[in-house]
């Protein structure tokens, strides 16, 4: 993990994009270290690949600042900016050789020929294609030529290397092992790498930190661990992986022990800055979630047990709820497991629950808080969410 006590290199500060009416960012801040390999997150139309195109320099923002090393480069086209791009597309030179290819950028910057041959070389050899500098892009798979445009981007030598769903065009083994590859290439070369997917596991497995957007703003940043065993919004919780989402409010606080009452029963959970009556959202991952035909000490949740799916490594047990809420139980195979039609009671490891706050508890907050500051623009704000 990359240490974040030294200043980023790569800033974001209040950058907001507008297409016409569209407002596809909205607000965003954003601190990547150097030498790390930080992922923007999101499913299609959330602003990420908008975000890279803004610090590459292709889009400028509505407002806001773009700082690289520290300088503003908001106003500062592409090109003189120390930062490299690979897409999706491969976008080789087809009457090209591979070498040419990698080499191009170079010849463009009048880099003398010996230094040429000894970076391509080098470079080549970094990405496993040391033999292939003869061969024409036709001439290679997928994989080769993904290879060979992150080397064409490489071998400049830039700080900061962005990479838009890079391996979206390959087929899902080659693409799990190039995601290894790339992991193991920026970690020997330190560079920044800043990469946008709309792939969970890809982003999982490779990344220092992620970055999850949704709806033109960053919902929540962290290390992969951090974004799945402690998601901060519903957004994050759903969006990552699997989750049981049930919606509460609370009921009785003892500590950080808080009794939570949902539509079919009463569960309990740990956590903090919460208040009375407040409705919330708990989250539990289905690896965290439990059934038994007894009852629970602090649980009283319970559903028919509707179906396993087998799925090799592990058994999925559906537990629907009065309300029909299918809760998802992962099971070993071998686990004795309750029959079909049989009633469940569920429950969960109480430090493996996470609380959060509701969008809905954030209305009602700001509403309060404007009644009692001003009531005439409180009720006439009211009014105009009731129309819409």
């Amino acid at each position: 993990m990359v240490r974040n006590d030294k200043e980023p290199i790569v800033k974001l500060r209040g950058v907001t994009k507008d297409f016409g009416k569209s407002e596809v960012l909205k607000t965003i801040d954003l601190d990547v270290y150097e030498g790390e390999f930080l992922t923007l997150l999101g499913p299609s139309g959330c602003g990420k690949t908008t975000t890279l195109r803004i610090i590459a320099g292709f889009e400028n923002p509505s407002s806001g600042t773009v700082y690289l090393e520290q300088n503003d480069v908001t106003d500062i086209p592409p090109y003189h900016r120390n930062v490299n791009t690979v897409f999706q597309s491969y976008a080789l030179f087809p009457h090209m050789n591979v070498f040419d290819n990698v080499s191009f950028g170079l010849v463009e910057k009048k880099v003398p020929k010996a230094e040429i041959k000894e970076r391509v070389d080098k470079i080549l050899d970094l990405v496993q294609l040391k033999n292939f500098g003869r061969r024409k892009p036709h001439q290679m798979s997928g994989g080769q030529k993904q290879r060979v445009a992150i080397a064409r981007a490489l071998v400049n030598n830039p700080k900061v290397l962005l990479l838009d769903e890079p391996l979206g065009a390959l087929d899902l083994k080659l693409r799990k092992q190039m995601q290894i590859e790339l992991k193991h290439l920026q970690q020997q070369l330190g560079i920044t790498f800043i990469y946008v997917t709309h792939d969970q596991e890809e982003a999982l497995t490779m990344s220092d930190r992620i970055a999850v957007m949704n709806n033109g703003v960053i919902e929540q940043i962290g290390t992969a661990q951090e974004i799945y065993e402690h998601p901060k919004t519903k957004f994050v919780a759903s969006f990552i992986g699997e989750s049981n989402i049930i919606e509460a409010s609370v009921t009785k606080m003892d500590g950080d022990l808080i009794e939570l009452t949902a539509e079919n029963g009463v569960v309990h959970a740990h956590g903090s800055g919460f208040v009375q009556d407040e409705m919330i959202y708990i989250s539990v991952r289905p690896e965290n979630t439990k059934c038994s035909a007894d009852s629970v000490e602090n649980f009283r949740l319970r559903g028919l047990v509707s179906e396993h799916i087998y799925i090799g490594s592990i058994v999925k047990t559906v537990v629907t709820l009065p309300n029909g809420q299918r809760i998802r139980i992962n099971q070993h195979p071998h686990a004795d497991l309750p029959a079909v039609g049989s009633v469940a009671n569920i429950y969960w490891d109480i430090d493996k629950a996470v609380i959060m706050h509701t969008a809905e508890d954030t209305l009602y907050d700001t509403i309060e808080s404007a009644l009692l500051n001003r009531p005439d623009l409180a009720v006439q704000g009211l009014h105009t969410q009731t129309e819409s």
